[in-house]
């Protein structure tokens, strides 16, 4: 069974917005020739890194809920400049819309069972995906979603 991580995307106010910088740091890498991926830099490295690998995401919490995921393809660690040790997380730059979830905030990462996880919205909940934030959010909170 996969592991994942949840993390908070600072700074993100939309599922949107977190599509448009991952897409724009894949844009970035593909100029400089490098493969068209999302990375991530964290200070801590994941001790269970094989069950990351085994099929595990990590999950974007957005502006207070769990709202999206992209699949975890690589954990490289590494000595940055300074000679801290640091650690690249390497997702695939696909972003996918998960049934959102409320979360409170915390720092770094986390991780997160597969038991624990909210599912994908699918092209039958892609309405759902498609709502203003804003609008999903006060939808949610009066029970109608």
């Amino acid at each position: 069974m996969p592991l994942h991580l949840i993390k908070l995307a600072v700074g993100c106010e939309s599922v949107k917005d977190f599509e448009s910088r991952v897409s724009a740091r894949a844009k970035l890498a593909k100029a400089q020739g490098l493969p068209p991926r999302h990375i991530h830099v964290t200070r801590m490295t994941p001790k269970r890194d094989a069950e990351l690998l085994d099929g595990g995401s990590i999950y974007w919490v957005i502006r207070g809920e769990i709202a999206a995921r992209e699949k975890i393809v690589a954990i490289e660690p590494f000595r940055d400049g300074d000679g801290i040790a640091r650690c690249r997380l390497i997702m695939q730059p696909k972003v996918i819309a998960v049934a959102p979830r409320p979360m409170r905030p915390f720092q770094g990462w986390r991780y997160l069972a597969a038991t624990d996880v909210p599912p994908d919205l699918g092209s039958a909940a892609a309405s759902i995906a498609a709502m203003p934030e804003p609008m999903r959010r006060e939808l949610r909170d009066l029970g109608l979603l």
